[in-house]
């Protein structure tokens, strides 16, 4: 049960850092122009994405402008895009591969161990996928933070850290604990020895052993408890229940078992498997 109250917890955090990143792929906000110096007119404010820039201008308008050329980017700019654009897609994966092989579903349930190992296999394409988002997020941030403070960089061409950093961050961290969960659960099924779901059968009565022809029997005696003589309980003779692991013999083992079929009160039964 522990297993998979984590493996739930490491699903939903997987898939909220997947929701997190693709908003951070999407919107512009990943810089934003810096009020400091002479610069401090708020009337326009610029920010820049990894698709777009835009303009917010202190009446409301707000206007964006797609980047017209893919190879006139910058290199950081381009890998940025690549990477968010596999983390997502990993991410997809993964919550795939996380569904099929968790306890809570009826997928691969025949499969034994298979549906353990899908899931941790979901797991790390979680930590893959977070660690890729980061990549970007981590490379920016640096890259605003050291040109914010170079001297010879005008002021109005400085810019702060926008808001998809900070969403950017926080979605590759939790992706990265959510797949680290479904990894640690998967483990501690397999190392615990404990099946998922397998359907359990009945199993045989204690005191089996295999006679002399061959034939596997299992005993047990069945009482009748109704019956009593003077308040004393009478014992009555005890039935035998015997069970052949051998369907050559299944056909002489019922005539004899029919021949010494007793007359006594209780109850007979007998049973071939």
């Amino acid at each position: 049960m522990a297993s998979a109250a984590l493996e739930l917890m490491g699903f939903f955090l997987g898939l909220l850092g997947m929701l997190g990143t693709l908003v951070a792929t999407v919107l512009p906000y990943w810089q934003i122009s810096a009020h400091v110096g002479s610069n401090i007119v708020t009337a326009v404010d610029n920010m820049r994405g990894l698709w777009m820039e835009c303009v917010y201008q202190s009446t409301g308008a707000f206007q964006c402008e797609t980047y017209n050329s893919m190879l006139a980017l910058p290199s950081d700019l381009q890998a940025a895009r690549a990477l968010m654009v596999i983390s997502i897609v990993l991410s997809i994966l993964a919550i795939a591969m996380a569904t099929l092989g968790m306890q809570c579903t009826l997928c691969l349930e025949s499969s034994g161990g298979v549906k353990s190992r899908v899931a941790g296999a979901g797991g790390v394409l979680f930590v893959f996928a977070g660690f890729l988002a980061l990549v970007p997020v981590a490379w920016t941030t640096h890259e605003v933070v050291k040109t914010f403070y170079l001297p010879n960089v005008p002021q109005s061409m400085k810019y702060e850290l926008g808001e998809c950093l900070y969403t950017g961050l926080a979605s590759a961290l939790i992706s990265m604990l959510g797949g680290g969960m479904l990894c640690v659960s998967c483990c501690e099924e397999q190392e615990g020895g404990r099946g998922r779901r397998h359907g359990g059968g009945y199993p045989y009565p204690v005191g089996g052993g295999i006679s002399s022809t061959g034939v596997r029997t299992t005993s047990q005696t069945y009482r009748n408890p109704t019956l009593q003589v003077g308040g004393i309980n009478t014992p009555s003779r005890g039935q035998t229940l015997i069970r052949s692991a051998s369907g050559s013999s299944e056909s002489g083992t019922h005539g004899a078992q029919r021949a010494r079929k007793p007359t006594a009160a209780g109850y007979d039964i007998t049973g071939y498997v």
